[in-house]
Formats: structure tokens, sequence, C-alpha cells
């Protein structure tokens, strides 16, 4: 039995994986939708939704600003974020984005899936 695992590491160090989660959520929302395999999506999908409920539940919007700049590497990414996104999605409560599985790539047969917002 495998008890307290609490993130995927994604072969990479604590920093490295930090830096491919802020740079897959900035493209997340920039784009908003994205291909990515599978384990990474599932690390970002815990990533973005907790970003977006930390900020829904942020009374001041400075506040806002600091908290998504600290996970999101540009700026105009950022006001996306609070001013386009984030009021999209004020009526659900959870599950902010949703995973689609595309096929397999075809030189390591990793799943390939999309990752977009509701």
């Amino acid at each position: 039995m495998i008890k307290n695992i609490s993130k995927r590491k994604l072969n990479r160090g604590s920093s490295h994986r930090m830096a491919t989660l802020r740079n897959l959520a900035t493209n997340l929302i920039k784009y908003e939708m994205i291909r990515t395999t599978d384990a990474k999506a599932k690390e970002l999908k815990r990533f973005v939704e907790h970003l977006i409920t930390r900020i829904k539940n942020t009374p001041l919007e400075t506040n806002k600003y600091r908290i998504a700049n600290k996970y999101i590497t540009k700026k105009n990414v950022s006001d996306k974020l609070i001013k386009v996104i984030i009021p999209r999605l004020v009526n659900n409560n959870s599950g902010y984005t949703r995973t689609a599985i595309l096929k397999n790539r075809r030189g390591d047969n990793a799943k390939i899936v999309i990752v977009k917002f509701k």
C-alpha cells in the first residue's frame, strides 16, 4: 500500500518541475487549450485549479495580481486570467479545466491529451 504521495515528480527536480508547471499554466491561460502528456496534464490541472480558487477567494484586486504573478511568468497573461477567464468561471466551485485523450505519441507511446478551460 503506497501512502503519502502528494504529486507526480515528472522526472525533474523540484525547481525544474515548478518551472515546467508555471510555463504550462502560462500557455494554457494564453491559448486556452494546449496539448501535453497525461501525467503533466494531471499535475497542471491541480496547479491551475488551485491558482484559480485562490484568486477567486481573494477580496482585493491588487492581491489577485500578486498571487497570479507568483505562478504565471507573463504579466499580460495574468491580466487575461483575472479579467477574462475567472469571470467565466465564477459560478463553478471546482473543475475549471477538462482533459481529453487524443492518441499515443509515436516515439515513446506516451498518452497525449488536450487540456482546456470549461
